[in-house]
């Protein structure tokens, strides 16, 4: 069974940053393409970044592109979120979340992730 743990969740004001971890179990965490998504009170779960398995393709959501980066370490089974220039709209629970087939593409689509962390809320103050 995959379990899948984020981290590093907190507040931070208007421009700073965060770097949110997913640590991963369960499953060969280097086979499978990994998304960050995020959702905000009232609002329907929302993309964010995904990653390829081997760390060599990303996409981003236009609202994020430019500010934040995903990233992963196979080794250490772990992805990353580095939020820089942190805007209010940023503000939202985080969930990890892991491909539902192994050497898939990185997907906008959450239906396309089988396995989802308890997420990690993140809170940036104006």
């Amino acid at each position: 069974q995959v379990q899948l743990v984020e981290s590093g969740g907190g507040l931070v004001q208007a421009g700073g940053s965060l770097t949110l971890s997913c640590g991963a179990s369960g499953r060969t965490f280097s086979y499978y393409a990994m998304g960050w998504f995020r959702q905000a009170p009232g609002k329907e779960r929302e993309f964010v970044a995904a990653i390829s398995w081997s760390g060599g393709n990303t996409i981003y959501a236009d609202a994020v592109k430019g500010r934040f980066t995903i990233s992963r370490d196979n080794a250490k089974n772990t992805l990353y979120l580095q939020m820089n220039s942190a805007k209010p709209e940023d503000t939202a629970v985080y969930y990890c979340a892991m491909r539902r087939t192994y050497w898939g593409a990185p997907e906008t689509t959450p239906g396309l992730y089988d396995s989802w962390g308890q997420g990690t809320q993140v809170t940036v103050s104006s």
